[in-house]
């Protein structure tokens, strides 16, 4: 009628604890001569690391996949603000990144080009990083004036 648990008798439940796999200890261990690591070859040697692309000697996944066109590392992608948008903000406002941001046109942190798509009725002094023709000749027309930003933060878009 013994039935406590008593603390001499607790153990782990059954499959619980696993014998732990003596490696490098010669047959004796269970794990024979080489501790299952085959015989030569980088698999057998210590610090084998391969990298994440590697697949046995096969040609890589990414050496395999066609590749097309021209990929410009210099590449400079810029935010992009039409100027019916500016047309939106009232006369003499002064549109600068900052503002076209809080205003939720672009992202933060790329530089902004402006497009000359759409009219504008109303004069703005706009400092952005770049614009096309046809957006200086439109705000210059309106009577705003046009004032580039020098410093350009490139960075990749993705």
């Amino acid at each position: 009628m013994d039935s406590a648990i008593r603390l001499g008798k607790l153990a782990p439940a059954k499959g619980a604890t696993k014998k732990r796999k003596r490696v490098g200890c010669g047959p004796g261990s269970g794990h024979g001569k080489t501790s299952c690591r085959g015989h030569k070859g980088a698999g057998q040697r210590k610090g084998k690391e391969y990298d994440a692309r590697f697949e046995g000697g096969q040609m890589p996944f990414y050496r395999r996949l066609p590749k097309r066109g021209f990929q410009n590392i210099s590449r400079k992608e810029f935010e992009l603000v039409k100027v019916e948008h500016l047309a939106k903000f009232p006369a003499n406002t002064t549109i600068t990144p900052e503002l076209l941001v809080k205003s939720n046109y672009v992202k933060k942190g790329f530089p902004i080009k402006l497009l000359g798509d759409g009219e504008i009725g109303v004069a703005l002094q706009v400092k952005l990083h770049a614009f096309s023709k046809s957006a200086k000749e439109k705000i210059e027309k309106a009577g705003g004036k046009i004032e580039p930003i020098k410093e350009i933060i490139a960075r990749k878009k993705g």
